[in-house]
C-alpha cells in the first residue's frame, strides 16, 4: 500500500448494501499488516537504550524522523536552540483562515512546549499554528479554526496544552476529535491545571496527559482512573523560552509535548500503527505497568 488507508478519499457505497459496509463478493476486503503486540518492551517501541530509556544515544533507536507534529499554541519561536526550526509557521487569522506568519512567539508557552517535544524526538518535523494571544486566552472559534486544519493537512500528532471550558464549543470539538482519530491524526492534550471540566483532554479520542512530580522526561505513567490516561514530567520543567532563554515552569501543558515526544518516536519506527495501536503501546510501555511471569511481577 502506497497511502495509508485512513489518508484515501471516502471508498462510494455500495448499492444494496447498508452504508459504511463492504460487498466482499465484489471487492475483497484489503489486507492490513497490523503489528502484532505480544511482546511490547521500549526496545520494541523507539529502540531504547538499555537503560530502558532514551533513544537518543542509540544509532538504532527511533529519533522522530517522517513524523510530522502540529503545535496548536501561541506560536514558536523557531529560532530558539532548543527549537533549532520549524517545518511551517502559521496564525488563525481574525477572519479565520489558516494564513503563514514569522516563526515567532509573543507569550513563550508554544515554544517551550516544542522544545520539549524537540529534546526527546529530536528528528521530529514540527509546524506552529498560533491559536492563544498570551498564554491563557484565545477564542474557541481560533481553536476550532486551528485544529480543523491541522486535521485536514494529516499531521501525524497535535500537541494540544490547552483546553476550553466553555460548553458551547463541545460539540463541535468532539466532532473534529473523532475525525481526527479516523484519520490517524492523534491528538496529545493536557488535562487542566485545575479541577474543572474542560475539553477536549476530557474525549476518550485523545490522549490526555497529565503531570508527576519526577525529573526524568522518560519516565511516565499509566493513570487507571481516567479521564486523565497519562502522567508526565510536568513539574519545576527546564523549557525553552523566547530570547533564547530557558526556564524552570510547572503544569499539565509542559507534561503533554512529553508524551507527543515519544508517541512521535514509536511513530518514527512503526509508521503503521492505529491509535487505538499507539495508545495500547504507551500503555504497554509505562513505567508502573507490570507483567506477571508465574508469581513474580516484571516491569514491561
Amino acid at each position: 500500500m502506497t497511502q495509508p488507508p485512513w489518508r484515501r478519499e471516502r471508498r462510494e457505497q455500495f448499492p444494496g448494501v447498508p452504508a459504511w459496509s463492504l460487498a466482499t463478493s465484489r471487492l475483497a476486503p484489503e489486507e492490513f499488516g497490523v503489528i502484532r503486540l505480544e511482546e511490547v518492551t521500549r526496545q520494541w517501541a523507539w529502540g531504547a537504550d538499555s537503560a530502558g530509556d532514551r533513544a537518543g544515544g542509540d544509532s538504532a533507536g527511533a529519533h522522530g524522523a517522517g513524523v510530522r507534529v502540529c503545535v496548536l499554541d501561541t506560536g514558536v519561536d523557531a529560532r530558539h536552540p532548543r527549537v533549532r526550526g520549524l517545518e511551517r509557521s502559521l496564525v488563525v487569522a481574525e477572519d479565520l483562515t489558516v494564513v503563514d506568519c514569522d516563526p515567532a512567539d509573543p507569550a513563550g508557552h508554544g515554544t517551550a512546549c516544542a522544545g520539549v517535544i524537540r529534546s526527546i524526538a529530536p528528528a521530529v518535523s514540527l509546524t506552529s499554528v498560533r491559536v492563544l494571544t498570551d498564554g491563557r486566552s484565545g477564542s474557541g472559534a481560533a481553536l476550532l479554526a486551528g485544529l480543523r486544519w491541522a486535521v485536514d493537512e494529516g499531521f501525524d500528532l497535535v500537541n494540544l496544552s490547552l483546553s476550553t471550558t466553555r460548553s458551547e464549543f463541545l460539540p463541535a470539538l468532539h466532532d473534529l476529535t473523532d475525525r481526527a482519530y479516523f484519520r490517524r491524526c492523534l491528538l496529545v492534550a493536557s488535562a487542566h491545571n485545575m479541577p474543572v471540566l474542560s475539553f477536549p483532554w476530557t474525549f476518550s479520542s485523545v490522549i490526555s496527559v497529565a503531570s508527576h512530580d519526577e525529573p526524568d522526561p522518560m519516565t511516565y505513567y499509566y493513570n487507571p482512573a481516567p479521564p486523565a490516561e497519562f502522567l508526565a514530567r510536568g513539574v519545576r520543567v527546564p523549557v525553552a523560552w523566547p530570547g533564547g532563554r530557558e526556564i524552570r515552569s510547572t503544569g499539565n501543558s509542559f507534561a503533554t509535548p512529553h508524551i507527543t515526544g515519544i508517541c512521535a518516536l514509536i511513530l518514527s519506527r512503526h509508521p503503521w500503527l492505529t491509535p487505538f495501536q499507539l495508545k495500547s503501546v504507551l500503555y504497554l510501555t509505562a513505567s508502573n505497568v507490570v507483567v506477571s511471569e508465574g508469581d513474580a511481577h516484571v516491569r514491561a
